[in-house]
């Protein structure tokens, strides 16, 4: 059954802007209508408004046209994803429209992939399976012609936001692992470790590293990877709108939609300024507890010489 099929008309606005890349697509039973990618490191704020109006403009439809909005919650820039989760509500509330959050690595995931074996967006969205998928994980167990997709964006400090995904040809992924901060070296052990545990002929044809694949990244995988005989795959990627709005498409087909004031971003983990915020928060109480103790002690101190 095609999209076509499920739902008579459903156009879905998706963006992200969780890399520096800034992705925006409008989509139509699966099908692109119209996309922006831009690329805006740490300036998201003052181009989304404005690459929203240009592809709804470019795809024909008004804000009021629309069915959905879909949007990557991250991980990834912290600054980054608060301002499409906060546009996204904000556009919801008013249209009065249902509002799907979206992982922003899967869409990152899909795309790389997608770029790097000549997958077709149109044939992708047919193979959307008309079935709840949320928070379920697929079994590891892969045959030779599947392959793992590793999603990656940097962290800094040995880090990076990742996951892991199966995939084959003309099929949406399904994912195997959630989304996650992980050290570089670490998870590449965890995935050799997966490896290890299957049987040569049921090991994937290769894994994909698409995103922001540094030469790190490529050094730490290829280390303990490479001895299982896989392929080995790694591709500078940046985000593109057809693949947030088909991660998008096919969560508003098989999930139910996010409370709007409940949708948060999935930050992972705190922004450095949050750490130090709460570092310093931390120390000033820390402070305050031993002044008070020390003037507590002082008094008890003056009482008993007094009594004395």
């Amino acid at each position: 059954m095609n999209i076509d099929e499920r739902r008579p008309l459903q156009r879905l606005l998706a963006f992200d802007t969780s890399t520096s890349s800034l992705a925006v697509a409008v989509m139509e039973n699966g099908i692109l209508l119209a996309e922006r990618n831009i690329h805006a490191e740490r300036n998201h704020s003052a181009y989304l408004v404005t690459a929203i109006d240009e592809a709804l403009s470019a795809a024909g439809i008004t804000k009021r046209e629309l069915d959905a909005i879909a949007v990557g919650v991250g991980p990834g820039s912290y600054t980054g994803i608060r301002i499409a989760v906060t546009t996204a509500k904000t556009m919801a509330w008013a249209l009065k429209l249902p509002v799907f959050g979206v992982s922003s690595l899967e869409a990152l995931g899909l795309g790389g992939w997608a770029q790097g074996t000549g997958q077709d967006a149109l044939k992708l969205s047919q193979s959307i399976d008309q079935q709840e998928q949320e928070d379920t994980l697929e079994n590891e167990a892969v045959s030779p012609d599947e392959y793992w997709i590793v999603p990656l964006v940097d962290a800094r400090r040995g880090q990076v936001y990742t996951s892991c995904f199966t995939a084959s040809q003309d099929r949406m992924p399904k994912r195997t692992k959630q989304d996650g901060i992980r050290l570089m070296d670490n998870w590449s052990h965890e995935l050799a470790d997966k490896l290890s545990k299957l049987d040569p002929q049921n090991r994937p044809s290769a894994i994909w590293f698409v995103g922001e694949t540094l030469p790190a990244h490529e050094a730490a995988a290829n280390e303990v990877l490479l001895p299982f005989g896989v392929a080995l795959y790694f591709a500078q990627y940046e985000l593109e709108g057809v693949w947030v709005g088909l991660a998008g498409t096919e969560r508003v087909l098989t999930g139910t939609n996010d409370e709007i004031h409940a949708l948060e971003p999935n930050y992972t983990q705190l922004a450095e300024a949050e750490v130090q915020a709460k570092a310093k928060a931390k120390l000033k109480a820390q402070a305050e507890a031993e002044a008070t103790a020390s003037t507590e002690l002082n008094l008890t101190d003056a009482s008993s010489h007094r009594n004395g």
